[in-house]
């Protein structure tokens, strides 16, 4: 027999002709339902109105979904305290979500305990450890000895007497996720800070930068310019597309050469400037490397003010096609600045009218000075 769906009001109109008098049998037969059927209905239904009827099946309806809604609600409650209850969290974790549970949801204490399958006890537990010292100390050779393993490290602090227990120092060690891979980054030694100032004379500071561009298909290239501080000349504009710590000191021995040898040179912190290389020769010939502090371009004035010019006329100026062109267009560029650039903390005068202004005196034995200074080994 095919199972049709009686609406409510059907249910009622044949519940109702029974009740006028009609046999059963004849009902079932007519409408194609079995007796069973008829009967279960007359006794869930009898008496009702449609309305009643279709309010009654909503309702179950709705029960029927909340107690499959309550299962699944069971369900996930008893999985997550099985899951708890597995020693996935330590007891210190436990506690701390059931901290979290009381004050969000303002629950007793006993029923976030209970939650989060945390003892009683616990949460009024006090830990007595005191770690202090062996964090600071464990920081301290993580800091000097940042590539050791944990070995070494307890195997200096036995060696200095501490009598600390192994368990206690590995568990702080792991605590500090010192177990875990670390980058480590070159470390500076510490910056001065010194203030910028005007030297008495020529070749007594010099300053240093690299600055960088590309030509017109995209190749990047990188220009290292040199100026003295006393006059603001430019002494070199070297561009090329590697200049490596060699680099730098090949193009300082060639300006040393006809210009004399300089006291200082301050540079930034760049990987050619302090390479060893270039420390080491500076340590032979008597210069001193001022590095300024990291991220502070102010500290090294002059030079940038000389990028800002040498950027706004020429490399941003034009498109190059070649190194040679900008080697070309540098050496033009450098002429006219020292010959004929009006540089206002000089009077309004350029750098080599600067000079001449100066006691000629003066300048010619400082410059003899420094001509005569010995250029050996350089």
């Amino acid at each position: 027999m095919k199972k049709v769906r009686f609406t409510e009001s059907q249910i009622v109109k044949i519940l109702k002709e029974f009740e006028s008098g009609i046999d059963a049998q004849s009902l079932c037969r007519e409408h194609g339902i079995s007796k069973a059927t008829f009967y279960n209905w007359r006794k869930k239904y009898s008496g009702m109105e449609s309305s009643q009827l279709k309010r009654l099946k909503e309702l179950e309806e709705e029960n029927r979904k909340l107690k499959q809604m309550f299962a699944d609600i069971s369900l996930d409650n008893v999985m997550l305290k099985d899951l708890l209850g597995k020693k996935v969290l330590k007891p210190c974790d436990k506690k701390v979500r059931s901290e979290y549970l009381q004050v969000t949801y303002s629950i007793s204490i006993g029923r976030a305990c209970r939650l989060t399958g945390l003892h009683r006890s616990m949460w009024y537990y006090q830990s007595k450890r005191d770690d202090i010292e062996v964090i600071d100390k464990l920081n301290a050779m993580a800091e000097k000895w940042p590539h050791r393993g944990f070995d070494e490290y307890y195997g200096r602090i036995r060696n200095e007497g501490l009598v600390w227990n192994r368990k206690r120092v590995l568990r702080v060690y792991r605590l500090m996720k010192l177990n875990l891979r670390r980058k480590r980054k070159r470390r500076l030694p510490a910056r001065i800070k010194e203030p910028l100032t005007q030297p008495l004379g020529i070749n007594h500071t010099w300053s240093m930068d690299f600055m960088s561009d590309s030509l017109i298909y995209g190749k990047r290239f990188r220009v290292l310019n040199i100026i003295d501080d006393f006059n603001r000349e430019a002494l070199a504009i070297e561009p090329d597309f590697s200049l490596p710590g060699e680099r730098v000191i090949k193009v300082l021995k060639e300006v040393i050469f006809w210009r004399g040898k300089p006291r200082e040179i301050r540079v930034d912190n760049g990987p050619e400037f302090i390479s060893k290389a270039l420390q080491k020769w500076a340590s032979r010939n008597d210069i001193k490397l001022k590095y300024i502090q990291p991220g502070s371009p102010t500290q090294n004035a002059y030079i940038e003010r000389f990028n800002c010019f040498f950027r706004e006329d020429i490399l941003d100026a034009y498109l190059f096609n070649d190194l040679s062109q900008v080697r070309h267009l540098a050496w033009e560029w450098m002429t006219d600045y020292n010959e004929t650039h009006p540089h206002k903390s000089l009077g309004g005068i350029s750098p080599l009218q600067y000079i001449k202004q100066i006691d000629n005196h003066q300048i010619l034995n400082g410059k003899e000075s420094s001509l005569c200074e010995s250029v050996k080994d350089i």
